[in-house]
């Protein structure tokens, strides 16, 4: 290859082998001026053979997976991929209370509230929101009792989650920047309070890979009165590929419109007519690269042709023995539509989906968790909607082998106020400066609390844990470093936790 070599290129070599710190001695002044206009070795790299050396430098970035982040990359980025350590979650399930539930009604005990109980506050928090009307400090309803051997305090909202207490770790002292629904929804689902950013679920697709190629890597499932403020921003891809991005479900009737084969069209012809599209698409396709939402629509067709057999099957609960189905309530008016999320959530996992989100609470205020005029009623009907559905998937989880491989999160976008709305009102307000969450299942070591609020549950006083400490945790228990894992966009590489430090909850590590 030296007849390719320039004499310009020979001068920086001999200068990379001697040091770029000497000078290389001619007495041509042109040779002087020619050394000194390619100073370094990269320009070296660059020019030997026009070039040609560079295809082996490109070619070493990609086996370290240099490219695998950037927004060009045209390998399958649905293909599973190694995490960066060994972890037992293969799976994570986000079971997210849309509105705000008390967490000094659920899984935060302060006995403070009944010696303070209609009281007037005194504290330096700030607290009302939208100009709503503070009342007196106000005791819950719902007693508390210790349960399991950890002895973990749980109120009577959830007597059956309670079974599983020493499964539970339930994280007491977390804190958000927001005390709107919409901002909250998305900071708890993408980590930022502005709307475009990928969601939880994506960061996981893209991070691992999918585990089969006939269903979403990511699957909603949404109220029936409603899905939450912000809507499907809470689980787009965002700058990511679409691919990425959350797909709806539906708990009833088919779970995604119009996925059944039109009346009268038969497999073959339906097969033809696919790849037909596929080739004109691809076409299409060579004149827009890296034109991401195209990428994704084009495989969208042939998941959607893969999905009518086994995204039918997935929500098809007729076979389910009875017993099955009783336990998860789908006979009861009450459970029957969160029990068959569960049920199906159960099935989507063995069919190796990654990432199922259920949201309890549709709609606005009353219809959600966002007990702002009866905190007792409302807490009363959602808790009892979901208390059974989720004791008998935890349980389901157990028998059938998946609690091992599978990270289960049970939380809200923030909790509530321990004071009344308004004077002889049993509301409470939005409260973001501490609430609870908890986490079960795989890698999680349960029986215990983490963190505290003060003693009328308003602040996180120990351990605080922000939202960002959370999902950087959820990465950890799936085998990721929140810090590695990174895509590149408009020149940065953006992370799920963002710039600031955050941590991994090592407590909350089995």
């Amino acid at each position: 290859m030296l007849f390719l070599l320039d004499f310009d290129c020979i001068l920086c070599y001999i200068r990379m082998l001697i040091g770029s710190s000497q000078t290389i001695h001619s007495s041509v002044p042109w040779v002087m001026m020619m050394s000194q206009r390619f100073p370094t070795r990269r320009d070296l790299l660059w020019q030997v053979g026009c070039g040609f050396a560079g295809l082996a430098f490109v070619d070493l970035l990609s086996r370290d997976g240099f490219f695998t982040g950037r927004a060009d990359a045209q390998t399958n980025p649905l293909a599973p991929r190694r995490p960066h350590f060994a972890a037992k979650a293969k799976h994570a399930v986000f079971l997210f209370m849309n509105g705000g539930p008390s967490h000094v009604d659920t899984f935060d005990h302060k006995q403070a509230l009944s010696r303070f109980n209609n009281t007037a506050y005194q504290g330096e928090t700030p607290v009302g929101s939208n100009g709503r009307p503070i009342g007196h400090l106000m005791q819950t309803p719902f007693p508390f009792r210790p349960y399991g051997r950890s002895g973990l305090e749980i109120s009577s909202l959830y007597p059956n989650v309670s079974r599983f207490a020493d499964d539970l770790c339930v994280i007491r002292s977390m804190y958000t920047d927001t005390a709107a629904h919409a901002s909250g929804c998305l900071q708890m689902n993408t980590g930022s309070v502005q709307i475009g950013k990928p969601s939880l679920g994506a960061w996981l697709s893209y991070g691992l890979g999918t585990q089969n190629d006939s269903l979403p890597s990511f699957v909603v499932m949404t109220d029936p009165r409603g899905g939450p403020i912000s809507s499907a921003s809470n689980w787009t891809a965002g700058f990511m590929p679409a691919c990425f991005q959350g797909t709806l479900f539906r708990s009833q009737g088919s779970p995604l419109l119009d996925l059944a084969t039109p009346a009268g069209t038969s497999p073959r012809t339906q097969r033809h007519s696919l790849d037909l599209l596929n080739e004109l698409n691809q076409e299409h396709r060579t004149t827009r690269p890296g034109d991401s939402e195209l990428a994704a629509r084009l495989e969208s067709y042939e998941l959607a042709y893969r999905m009518q057999t086994e995204a039918a099957r997935v929500v098809d609960l007729g076979r389910e023995p009875e017993h099955v189905k009783e336990a998860y309530g789908l006979n009861n008016r009450l459970t029957a539509d969160f029990g068959r999320k569960c049920l199906i959530t159960r099935r989507l996992l063995q069919a190796g989906v990654r990432f199922v989100q259920l949201y309890s609470g549709g709609g606005h205020l009353e219809d959600t968790w966002d007990g702002h005029t009866d905190c007792i009623s409302n807490h009363r009907l959602h808790a009892g909607e979901t208390d059974q559905p989720i004791a008998a998937f935890m349980a389901d989880l157990k028998r059938t082998g998946l609690w091992d491989e599978t990270l289960v999160v049970w939380g809200g976008e923030f909790g509530r106020t321990p004071t009344s709305e308004g004077l002889g009102r049993p509301g409470r307000d939005h409260n973001p400066f501490g609430f609870s969450v908890w986490l079960a299942g795989a890698g999680v070591r349960g029986g215990q609390a983490i963190g505290a609020t003060d003693e009328l549950g308003f602040n996180a006083v120990e351990e605080r844990c922000h939202i960002s400490d959370l999902h950087a945790t959820i990465l950890h228990l799936m085998g990721l470093d929140h810090r590695r894992l990174t895509y590149f966009h408009q020149g940065l590489d953006n992370r799920l936790t963002g710039v600031e430090h955050r941590r991994v909850i090592s407590r909350a590590l089995s």
